[in-house]
């Protein structure tokens, strides 16, 4: 069963054909239909880590694959493989244990391509999607906001964080060229803040809604642990995938995020850009994807200094920075009334105002199935496409951001407005429809300002202590009428709200 076949020490034949003869001869292979090759591949299959019990290492089994079934998976995939279990044993050698495995003889493999095959979205489910925002057409800002107050609801206020992680979870539209080349649709974040300000919270939360996640730290984490390891098997070589590659069209969540060793840093910098791996290690190279979402957390690198570029107070080189959509900071300043609420929220006294939708605005979250089929269903079922008034804001503000004095190198590339793209197609997506209008674009232009600090303009949004409006849609109209004037963009505003 490991491909050997001992060589017998008796005759092993029956009745009138058996002999006392002990000395076999292997029969010559260049004799007819003596020899017949197949193709023929060996994978280890793992449990989704989610699914696996607590405290416990996810379980794996060998599967054997031969003919067409053979390099039908990569590494980081997921499948579905219907088969017959059997053993498997190496020859007994007397004195020592016996070698004996379970393993999977596969008959079919099929590689799940997308979240959606993972979550059961009903039809059912999909008219009480299409009915939610049918009856909220007039306030479509207020219908976002209930949304968006059923992420993470167990941490107080931080509308703009919870905003800006469920359009990370969503991200944009991918796109290819007749050449090949790719431009990724996935987004990802970076958390830089305080101590205690719920930075890991938003991790966890992310990846229980995201049905295939891979959740990390840094401390301790090496290169090959993010993205291909080669571990020797008996004679051969073969690959285990990392966090990077296990979260394929998913999410990978890393904090601690400043605690990687510099040199690991380095190795993901292909992951984040090229949503692939190259490797080349123990003579096997290939490629690998990592098409996934990359949500970072960590703290700065001592107290952080707002007059400084990121790059100074979060000790990152440019090109990693850079490759972040958003980079959120969250400071922890003395504010005596955002404390007393926070504590009072924390003691139950304030239930349901955490949302800022009223005394009732406890009615109005979503149930954590909910919220993860609605992501589901939303990233599969829209496919948004720009209109001119958007993409006349989202140019104009990298323009601008590109003129300016305070220019901050490791923001301003021509990445930034690749990211402004993917936030706007995320928020269409999110506000459940097919094209990406002013107002798509104007929430974008506000999440990126947010990560500009002293290069912002309009001035500097203390992401930490941010409570969600009273009134969604009037307090969007007053952002859209400043973000336009700031942009000398003011013909452009009024009628961008219709769904």
């Amino acid at each position: 069963m490991y491909n050997i076949i001992p060589r017998p020490t008796k005759c092993l034949a029956l009745e009138f054909e058996y002999c006392d003869s002990t000395t076999f001869v292997p029969v010559d292979p260049s004799l007819d239909n003596c020899l017949r090759c197949v193709d023929y591949q060996e994978i280890k299959v793992q449990e989704y880590m989610d699914r696996s019990r607590p405290t416990s290492i996810p379980r794996a089994i060998v599967v054997v694959l031969e003919r067409d079934l053979v390099d039908k998976a990569k590494s980081g995939d997921s499948v579905t493989v219907t088969g017959v279990v059997t053993c498997r044993w190496r020859p007994v050698v007397a004195g020592e244990r016996p070698d004996i495995a379970v393993v999977i003889r596969a008959n079919s493999i099929s590689v799940l391509s997308d979240q959606a095959s993972q979550i059961a979205i009903t039809e059912e489910l999909r008219e009480e999607f299409h009915a939610f925002w049918a009856a909220r057409a007039g306030t479509p800002m207020r219908g976002r906001d209930e949304i968006v107050a059923s992420m993470c609801p167990q941490v107080y206020g931080l509308f703009y964080i919870k905003l800006a992680v469920l359009l990370v979870l969503i991200s944009g539209v991918a796109r290819s060229d007749e050449s090949g080349l790719r431009v990724r649709g996935e987004a990802h974040m970076l958390l830089v803040g305080d101590p205690g300000t719920a930075k890991s919270q938003f991790l966890k939360y992310a990846a229980k809604l995201v049905p295939r996640s891979v959740l990390t730290t840094g401390i301790g984490s090496t290169s090959a642990g993010l993205t291909v390891t080669a571990v020797k098997d008996g004679p051969e070589w073969q690959l285990e995938a990392g966090a990077l590659v296990l979260a394929d069209r998913g999410l990978c969540c890393i904090d601690e995020f400043g605690n990687i060793r510099e040199a690991e840093k380095s190795t993901i910098l292909e992951a984040m850009e090229q949503q692939s791996i190259s490797v080349a290690k123990a003579g096997i190279v290939c490629k690998l994807n990592a098409r996934c979402s990359v949500l970072a957390a960590m703290n700065p690198k001592g107290k952080y200094d707002v007059h400084s570029s990121l790059a100074v107070n979060t000790a990152l080189s440019t090109p990693l920075l850079s490759r972040f959509d958003l980079v959120l900071v969250l400071l922890d300043t003395h504010d005596e009334q955002w404390d007393a609420h926070v504590s009072s929220f924390l003691l139950g006294s304030r239930d349901g105002e955490e949302a800022g939708l009223g005394s009732d605005g406890e009615q109005d979250v979503w149930e954590f199935d909910r919220l993860q089929a609605y992501l589901a269903f939303v990233k599969t079922a829209f496919q948004p496409e720009t209109t001119p008034a958007s993409e006349q804001v989202l140019t104009r503000y990298y323009q601008l951001q590109r003129q300016r004095d305070t220019l901050n190198a490791a923001r301003t590339t021509i990445r930034l407005l690749e990211s402004l793209i993917r936030l706007a197609q995320a928020h269409a997506r999110l506000m459940f429809r097919n094209k990406v209008l002013l107002a798509d674009a104007v929430i974008a232009v506000v999440l990126m300002e947010s990560t500009m600090l002293s290069a912002s303009i309009l001035g500097a949004i203390d992401t930490l202590h941010t409570t969600f409006p009273e009134d969604s849609d009037l307090f969007y109209a007053e952002l859209e009428s400043l973000v336009l004037r700031r942009l000398d963009m003011a013909h452009l505003g009024g009628g961008s709200q219709v769904v």
